[in-house]
């Protein structure tokens, strides 16, 4: 398996994000790792919605 086609930018970013060593994200598969990110984007909108509604 190959290693993902990432910028090293958007590499560090994701595996901060992810809280998942860079190494290990690199070599991640790319199944996992947008199953990771679609679990990221649920947890934001959430937030989101509820600063929404405590704004409110």
């Amino acid at each position: 398996m190959r290693p993902l086609q990432i910028s090293p930018e958007t590499a560090q970013k994701l595996a901060r994000e992810l809280n998942v060593p860079l190494e290990h994200l690199l070599h991640m598969p790319q199944h996992i790792l947008m199953q990771k990110l679609a679990e990221l984007a649920r947890k934001d909108h959430s937030n989101a919605d509820e600063q929404k509604s405590e704004q409110s």
